[in-house]
């Protein structure tokens, strides 16, 4: 566990993700909350890990996406992205390779929901494919 400058003591990967959103304070931060309930949504047994000196990471039997925010966007990136079914078209960044795939979310972006929480079911359902 780390410390933070705005957490006393140990915190928590859910503590640092907190502090996280709060200090974006800004679309950024609504975005990454409003990810977060959905990725919750989509499995309560979610575990949140805090990765690479900062970065948001939900894991099931394996990591399912990180959460990044930089200046004008937040990026969700699907380690085995490139596996994914994709109906809806969510992915729109890092379309090249052949694993990553990426949402990249400018303010103001829409986000369909449904086809979002299919594709966290469907990160962990092939997470839980290869852990056999």
């Amino acid at each position: 566990m780390k410390k933070t400058a705005n957490l006393k003591g140990p915190a928590s990967p859910s503590q640092l993700i907190d502090a996280r959103i709060k200090e974006l304070g800004d679309w950024r931060g609504e975005t990454l909350s409003k990810i977060r309930r959905l990725i919750k949504r989509a499995d309560p047994k979610v575990v949140e890990e805090w990765k690479w000196r900062g970065v948001p990471v939900w894991s099931h039997d394996g990591q399912i996406c990180t959460g990044e925010s930089y200046k004008s966007i937040v990026k969700l990136t699907f380690l085995k992205g490139a596996q994914l079914k994709d109906p809806k078209r969510l992915f729109n960044s890092s379309l090249e390779g052949n694993a990553r795939r990426a949402i990249d979310l400018h303010q103001g972006d829409p986000l369909d929901e449904t086809a979002f929480i299919a594709l966290i079911r469907e990160a962990i359902a092939l997470n839980q494919s290869r852990a056999r």
